[in-house]
């Protein structure tokens, strides 16, 4: 296997661990001030969740995705794996902005 793969792999698991630890904080401060804004950050996170689940499910269940990604061109690879990894640096900004 490649490791961009597991790389983009670890990054979606991350992402997703992440994103629920928001979605948490996000849905106790929705209930408790009812902001708009906070409902607005919730419903992004959820969205922001089914993707990187999608992802899990595709980089680590799904045969023909696998292959897919192992024969790709390693600009392809790199590609995809930057862009899980930028997200993970954004939610970890939020993250850290958030539990502050």
């Amino acid at each position: 296997m490649s490791v961009w793969l597991d790389v983009a792999r670890a990054a979606a698991a991350v992402n997703a661990v992440l994103l629920v630890g928001l979605g948490w904080v996000w849905l106790r401060g929705y209930r408790e001030h009812g902001a708009q804004h906070t409902l607005a950050l919730l419903v992004f996170a959820g969205f922001l969740l089914c993707e990187n689940l999608l992802w899990l499910y595709l980089y680590v269940l799904d045969p023909e995705f696998v292959d897919w990604f192992a024969y790709a061109s390693a600009n392809v690879q790199v590609a995809m794996t930057f862009l899980c990894g930028l997200e993970l640096v954004a939610l970890a900004f939020l993250s850290y902005v958030t539990w502050r």
